[in-house]
């Protein structure tokens, strides 16, 4: 051991990051994303020593480094790590930390410090790094300064250890560690005498029985009698990225098919593409509730809500309404009801109910009411999209849902791309896997988080606007360290597309300097800036051919042309009559 790592026995400093990197790699750490910088020097030469049982990758600025870190855990359910220097490198994790938080994602954040004699006192580079995330961390805490006492390498042995465990449970997030060293943090002699370690410390003993920690089982869930005895319920599939995308549609199938009950399932939920597993799936409804008739009809009585709640303002507020009695099935210890309705959270997972036959003693009319409204307004939006041959941003997500290779990884952006995929995307049976930043719907990350997710994956798509990736266009510059191929669907507008729907877009002056925001960008050249491919799709039939079959390896840009306000106008006039045309007589017998 000690000839594999012998530059651990260099100076204190070195030791300390061989136990914190060696722990780390017997947990399960597969990736790590370094920042450069000189007081994390200690680390990043221990992470290097790793290799390849932990991929060190270095990225340049931070944020992008802290999305990519995101993209990675989202794409693989792994804790990442990321390091960086001290002073205000550390704040440039923020958003992603944030993110982290809400969306629930594995990080285990490094942010390495000056030591305390050297705070406060205006030495540089270095600012106050406790608690710089707030309350946002499952868990935070300043590592002691290293040191070669053996009962101080367990103490950071078992921190480690429970940093990680932290990163899993009891809801999987951020964990955030500060690590102050002295100098000399290059591996050099720091005087302290080193040779009795090695007579006392054997790594085999000391890291004996560190393991990833596996989840803990749950008992099955057995169906409550509300459920069974009701015959006006509905599933709400709501915003979800699982691990096991499958088995998890599976799940709400077996529930939806033994109660009856529909299942409404968001664009953004996997059930959406694994739509053969679910008969009852209810994919246009945003459509059907613009229909005040139609909503009034198939208002329910119960809602068991899977996950998150869907993006969809039309659902939440007919939600609002109605104020059914809801049952929110998620692991997480969080609140999950903006709504403030008469909510119950079953802190499990809807793998964990226990699906048995149970005999119904009502008729499913309410059941086929939802089918048969799904059944009519599908066919209006896949008739009315069929027809569309000039270029509009909601076809974008329309045709992408049909045409992807099975099993893509897709990125899909905040602001209205998350949106037209409510809307528009098309049930299927592609397996296709979406992932999103939906914890905070900032656009902070988007390219970086999109090559985290594509990085060592099948080749993978994200689906932008022009802000979100201008927003994020130092993402480019992981080029170079990334590994596979991700294609990018621009929608540029050119400006802030959503803000077309908001009523402040009828205030012209200040709506187009302030909200509409145009940047005038050239994309051909910003690309060749960062020697990416571009290509300009003219027809939708030259973007369906770009998108199956994908190239294995690069970066590339394909960009649609759009006019914003055109878009705004096609959604204002369409959403609501996609649903309002459909014959609705069958419904006006009340169940």
């Amino acid at each position: 051991m000690f000839d594999l790592m012998p530059i651990a026995f260099r100076n204190v400093n070195q030791l300390w990051a061989y136990i914190l990197t060696e722990t780390l790699k017997r947990l399960g750490l597969t990736c790590a994303i370094v920042c450069p910088g000189s007081r994390s020097t200690p680390l990043a030469v221990a992470f290097a020593q790793q290799a390849p049982e932990i991929e060190a990758i270095s990225i340049l600025d931070e944020r992008s480094a802290a999305f990519f870190a995101l993209g990675q855990a989202q794409a693989t359910g792994r804790a990442v790590v990321l390091l960086c220097t001290s002073g205000t490198a550390g704040a440039n994790f923020y958003s992603a930390v944030i993110e982290a938080s809400y969306s629930r994602v594995p990080l285990l954040i490094l942010t390495t410090d000056r030591p305390p004699e050297l705070r406060d006192c205006h030495s540089g580079q270095t600012i106050d790094q406790l608690r710089l995330y707030g309350n946002y961390p499952n868990w935070q805490t300043e590592l002691a300064l290293p040191s070669a006492d053996l009962g101080m390498l367990a103490y950071l042995r078992q921190t480690v250890i429970h940093s990680w465990e932290r990163t899993q449970t009891p809801t999987k997030g951020p964990v955030h560690l500060n690590i102050p060293f002295r100098d000399p943090l290059a591996p050099l002699p720091d005087g302290v005498d080193l040779s009795y370690l090695r007579s006392q410390f054997h790594p085999e003993d000391f890291f004996a029985g560190i393991t990833n920690p596996s989840p803990i089982p749950h008992s099955p869930f057995p169906i409550p009698k509300e459920w069974k005895e009701c015959d006006r319920g509905i599933i709400i599939a709501g915003v979800a990225q699982p691990q096991q995308p499958e088995e998890y549609c599976r799940a709400i199938a077996h529930l939806s098919q033994t109660l009856k009950w529909p299942v409404l399932a968001e664009g953004l939920s996997p059930v959406r593409n694994y739509a053969e597993l679910n008969p009852y799936l209810i994919s246009t409804y945003d459509l059907i509730l613009r229909n005040q008739q139609l909503a009034k009809l198939l208002a329910p009585e119960m809602v068991i809500q899977v996950g998150e709640m869907p993006t969809s303002k039309e659902l939440r507020n007919w939600i609002d309404v109605t104020q059914p009695r809801r049952w929110i099935i998620d692991k997480s210890d969080q609140n999950l009801d903006p709504l403030h309705g008469r909510t119950t959270h079953l802190r499990i997972s809807v793998e964990d109910i226990k699906v048995e036959e149970i005999n119904l003693s009502f008729s499913s009319d309410y059941l086929q009411q939802w089918c048969d409204a799904e059944t009519k307004v599908r066919l209006a939006v896949d008739q009315t999209m069929g027809k569309i041959d000039e270029i509009i941003e909601s076809k974008a997500a329309w045709l992408i849902s049909q045409i992807l290779p099975p099993g893509t990884p897709l990125f899909i952006a905040n602001s209205m791309p998350v949106r037209d995929v409510e809307y528009f995307w098309k049930p299927n049976n592609l397996g296709v896997r979406s992932h999103f930043n939906r914890g905070a719907n900032g656009i902070d990350g988007t390219l970086s988080t999109a090559l985290g997710i594509a990085h060592r994956q099948q080749s993978s798509v994200m689906l932008t606007g022009d802000l979100a990736l201008l927003h994020d266009t130092n993402g480019f510059l992981i080029r170079n360290k990334f590994v596979g191929h991700l294609t990018i669907v621009l929608i540029n507008n050119n400006g802030g597309g959503i803000f077309e729907m908001l009523p402040i877009a009828k205030f012209d002056p200040p709506f187009e300097e302030f909200f509409g925001t145009p940047q005038d960008i050239d994309f051909a050249q910003l690309c060749a800036t960062y020697n990416v491919q571009h290509e300009l799709i003219t027809s939708w039939e030259q973007l369906q051919q770009e998108l199956n079959p994908l190239p294995t390896k690069g970066i590339r840009v394909l960009e649609v042309r759009t006019n914003r306000k055109v878009d705004a106008k096609w959604r204002k006039k369409n959403l609501g009559k996609l649903a309002a045309d459909t014959d609705i007589k069958c419904y006006l017998i009340k169940p």
